[in-house]
């Protein structure tokens, strides 16, 4: 490891001397000077990794110092240090952005432990995680090989995204290949558990999870009966659980987490089916007997999301909630700034829902798949994207809203995605539907081996286009190509995020109560 470079900036350096010592004796090299001007002189002409700066300095005070070195370099890590306890210059220190504050006297143990924390955190909660993660990889491995129920599914994922966040950004490339290659074994062996289980779920053979039909019923229905105010239930669409940490620090500023948990989503684990389904508390098949009027098949023309409003209305008259209530769907910037500015109206509801489909935000007229690729390469890179939409989008705003007026605040999803790296090849007549996850249609040929089949689609409550219509579903990361022009298929969809199939990524998805500060 490189020798770091230290600037120590103090009136009374001399007596300093010991610890200046006991510093360089553990690797650091200190430049000393007596005054905030030489201080910032120095930092004009030399490379410092940290400088340390006395507060009380005649002359240039340390605050006025501070305010020259960060105007010369604004990423150099600056610790005060002062004997001054007074609250007005913590609060001007830590405003123009030090990096940590010490009261005089100091002790060398101190000064150590602030270096540590400002020059080697990295280094070492990466150390921390690496080590944390290799002590914890034979009970994940263990578990793997048992008998999983879907509570066990839910924590086991629940572990692998908080190691996957802890190993973000690692430089120690064995050991991300170690947890990729476990991470990938838990979704083939998710795959095996959703095909070993999922019709019975549906025909009431087992106790099932709650599910997107059921949300609804089971976990929304009862936060409305007893909650007297205004509730707010946001719907981000293709929102992971790996991305709800992501946003997770943000929303702390505003809201406590009440409960955080999770659902499965149904399948297709696809707009059209996973969003009807929660908004209706119906399967598929379901919303087209009861209401064909609001059912768009796979081969109609026109969005299949166009009447979650309606849906939604009808799922509350048969709960026995005659409420005021609203619905409103955000695709672009400008209709989530009005709906801010009607905020007020909002309050007035016992119920609002709100869907922000993010994705379409971010892409504008490009197509999803392209903007998705092009800034997002791996799931580390999409959670920073999620991040930054979100810390720049409207939905912060009317989070704080929310926040402010006292309302409690459900955050969820339709589905969730994964990046695909695996073709698996099927064939399909003109019929078959586009979706990379998914087919159905009618004369489908593929290996049984390589996906989840539903030849009976009234098993699973999936509506039918025609008699002979049967379902496909991918497992943990393929994608389904045709046979002709493969490879510029392969090529063009490798390594995008779809959704569609079956993985813990698409199906085990956030559903979180949270109460405002």
């Amino acid at each position: 490891m490189a020798e770091k470079k230290i600037l120590w900036a103090d009136d009374e350096i001399d007596l300093l001397k010991p610890h200046i010592i006991f510093l360089e004796k553990r690797g650091y090299n200190v430049t000393t000077v007596n005054s905030g001007n030489e201080a910032v002189d120095m930092v004009e002409e030399q490379f410092f990794d940290i400088v340390f700066l006395d507060e009380n300095m005649p002359g240039v005070s340390g605050l006025e110092a501070l305010q020259s070195i960060k105007g010369i370099d604004p990423t150099l890590p600056v610790i005060m240090i002062t004997k001054s306890e007074e609250e007005h210059i913590m609060e001007e220190a830590i405003g123009s952005k030090i990096s940590d504050y010490l009261i005089k006297p100091v002790n060398p143990n101190q000064i150590l432990l602030a270096l540590k924390k400002n020059l080697d955190e990295k280094r070492l909660v990466d150390e921390q995680a690496s080590s944390g993660y290799q002590r914890q990889f034979r009970e994940i491995s263990m578990q793997l090989m048992g008998r999983l129920d879907t509570e066990d599914w839910q924590e086991l994922y629940k572990k692998l995204v908080y190691w996957d966040l802890e190993l973000d950004g690692t430089q120690d490339e064995a050991l991300e290949g170690i947890f990729a290659t476990q991470k990938e074994e838990a979704n083939t062996q998710f795959s095996r558990f959703i095909k070993d289980n999922y019709l019975d779920w549906l025909k009431g053979e087992v106790e099932a999870p709650t599910m997107s039909h059921t949300l609804f019923k089971d976990r929304i229905h009862p936060e409305i009966i007893k909650n007297e105010e205004s509730l707010f239930l946001v719907v981000i669409d293709n929102l992971r659980f790996d991305q709800w940490k992501a946003l997770q620090p943000a929303i702390n500023e505003y809201f406590r987490v009440e409960e955080e948990d999770m659902f499965f989503s149904i399948l297709p684990t696809a707009t059209q089916y996973a969003r009807n389904a929660l908004f209706s508390g119906l399967m598929p098949s379901e919303i087209q007997k009861m209401y064909p009027q609001f059912w768009v098949g796979e081969n109609d023309e026109g969005g299949k999301n166009k009447y979650e409003k309606e849906l939604l209305e009808k799922n509350l008259q048969r709960l026995g909630l005659n409420i005021p209530f609203s619905y409103n769907k955000v695709l672009n910037l400008n209709y989530g700034k009005k709906l801010n500015e009607r905020f007020n109206e909002l309050t007035k509801n016992k119920l609002n829902v709100v869907v922000y489909n993010f994705v379409d935000m971010l892409s504008h007229a490009r197509t999803e798949m392209d903007m998705i690729k092009e800034l997002a390469g791996d799931s580390s890179a999409y959670r920073s994207l999620t991040l930054s939409w979100f810390e720049h989008s409207p939905l912060l705003e009317l989070l704080k809203k929310i926040a402010q007026n006292g309302s409690k605040l459900i955050i969820t999803t339709d589905h969730g995605t994964i990046q695909v790296d695996h073709p698996v090849k099927v064939v399909g007549d003109r019929a078959t539907n586009s979706n990379l996850r998914y087919k159905t249609g009618r004369n489908l040929k593929y290996k049984a081996s390589e996906v989840f089949e539903i030849a009976k689609p009234e098993e699973a409550y999936l509506p039918k286009e025609n008699i002979s219509s049967s379902y496909i579903f991918a497992l943990k990361n393929d994608f389904f190509v045709y046979p002709n022009n493969l490879n510029h298929f392969v090529k063009y969809y490798d390594s995008t995020f779809q959704h569609g199939g079956i993985s813990m990524e698409e199906v085990m998805i956030p559903f979180v109560k949270l109460i405002p500060r």
